[in-house]
């Protein structure tokens, strides 16, 4: 069974799911969207730290995390939440990082399949000439995550 909190943030309404044990899901939702909620103590820490986080006053999460998803989604994943707090990596880059040096491709749509954004920084991957490419949230949104990791107030 799945649990979820819904919040008001910064960067608008949020739904943070779990399974109980471990978040799975993490989305920014429109105003209207009906979810039934069921607020756990794991899910207010989560929207805790993402508070935090928004706020400039948390630079890393401690969450137990499971994202659904491929092994080699998983594998992308993984190496994204690698990446420090206010870097970028390119989508060649964590290619070569998972050992798939050709896969810049299927990273880029295990990118855009992560459940889990901002705990799980896809927000850090851009372009290899630096410039911001699709993001789940919007590159208004995907600019403004960057910008505070660089120690702008959103």
């Amino acid at each position: 069974m799945k649990n979820v909190f819904v919040f008001q943030t910064k960067i608008g309404l949020v739904a943070i799911e779990d399974n109980g044990t471990e978040i799975t899901d993490v989305n920014v939702i429109s105003e209207n969207h009906s979810i039934e909620v069921n607020e756990t103590s794991l899910l207010k820490n989560a929207a805790l730290q993402l508070n935090e986080y928004l706020e400039g006053k948390r630079n890393s999460f401690d969450l137990p995390l499971n994202p659904n998803g491929t092994e080699f989604q998983k594998k992308v994943w993984a190496a994204l939440c690698d990446i420090p707090y206010g870097e970028t990596r390119s989508y060649k880059q964590i290619a070569e990082y998972i050992g798939n040096p050709k896969a810049c491709r299927a990273v880029g749509m295990a990118n855009n399949k992560n459940p889990i954004m901002i705990f799980i920084p896809c927000h850090r991957v851009v372009g290899s000439d630096g410039s911001l490419t699709g993001y789940a949230g919007g590159l208004d949104m995907k600019e403004k995550l960057l910008s505070l990791e660089k120690g702008k107030a959103i």
